[in-house]
């Protein structure tokens, strides 16, 4: 039942994407997902309620939530306000340090910092069919208010930015809401990781060079996100379909790279996905000769007693 609820509540805010943007978006969605909440909290049980709130701070993570955003959103913004599309080679270096920062960053921190299971960053196989089930839904509401019969360019104009768009989504949902979110969460509570991951997922686009206003916007839609990754705790759930779809249109809408990604850059871009790729291996592989790749000791307000 609780399930279900924000479930509707996630449709029913990506439905609203057609009809509000900018701060609207984000006061209904706000608004919509307190009541969300307080509805939750009076339909379950109380042996299995969520922990709204807690003081239970990790210095550690947060320290390293803070350098790790600081280094990524500032590798962003050197390459989209400083090497811009008249320096390409310079630009990519610095967009793909940023994105590896964010992703692979997490990854040795929990795994051999740590010694952290992947899966409290949702990277994990567990409910695999109910979250793609989720992630079909999810991105077949976007599809429609989006993509269905929008005019494609010529190819090379859109298939560059899909590949883009698919890795930079693998790197929103590793830092902004495994990494990020999941840390504030067995920190805070569920309200502090939510709101926490949605707001430095909204700052971080100052990294392209976005305005104020459209960031108001975007946190709202980091929310619906952070809702998302809530109810299911997989990654899958939000990649390969719903935020890279979002990134898609909105690059494919405002035409900001039309014309300047030569196919060339699906090399690039490919190459930087494959690192993530081999770093969740490499991981995977480390937790497995400790007997932490399942699980591990038993979880402590989302960390190992071991590393509580």
């Amino acid at each position: 039942m609780v399930a279900l609820l924000w479930i509707l509540f996630v449709v029913a805010a990506l439905v609203l994407l057609d009809h509000f943007g900018g701060v609207s978006y984000t006061a209904i969605v706000f608004g919509a997902g307190a009541v969300s909440m307080v509805v939750t909290l009076l339909i379950q049980p109380s042996r299995g309620r969520l922990t709204l709130f807690r003081i239970a701070a990790d210095r550690w993570d947060l320290i390293v939530i803070g350098v790790l955003y600081l280094v990524s959103v500032g590798l962003l913004r050197l390459a989209f306000g400083v090497f811009t599309t008249s320096n390409m080679l310079g630009l990519f270096l610095c967009f793909a340090g940023g994105l590896l920062v964010g992703s692979v960053g997490p990854l040795v921190y929990m795994a051999w910092g740590r010694n952290r299971p992947l899966a409290q960053l949702g990277l994990t196989g567990r409910r695999l069919r109910s979250t793609i089930a989720l992630g079909l839904l999810f991105a077949g509401v976007q599809f429609a208010l989006t993509l269905w019969g929008f005019d494609l360019p010529v190819a090379q104009d859109w298939v560059p930015l899909l590949v883009m768009s698919l890795m930079v989504g693998a790197y929103e949902a590793i830092f902004f809401r495994g990494f990020i979110q999941g840390r504030l969460e067995a920190s805070f509570g569920v309200v502090a990781g939510a709101v926490g991951g949605a707001s430095f997922y909204a700052l971080y686009h100052v990294g392209y060079g976005m305005e104020f206003s459209e960031i108001g916007f975007l946190l709202g839609l980091g929310l619906v996100y952070a809702a998302a990754y809530r109810i299911s705790e997989n990654l899958f759930v939000l990649w390969p379909l719903l935020t890279p779809l979002g990134g898609f249109f909105n690059q494919l809408d405002s035409g900001e790279f039309s014309g300047d990604l030569p196919w060339a850059s699906i090399a690039g871009f490919v190459d930087v996905l494959a690192i993530m790729i081999a770093a969740i291996w490499f991981a995977r592989r480390h937790l497995r000769s400790k007997g932490l790749a399942h699980g591990g000791p038993t979880l402590v307000d989302g960390r190992t007693k071991a590393n509580a």
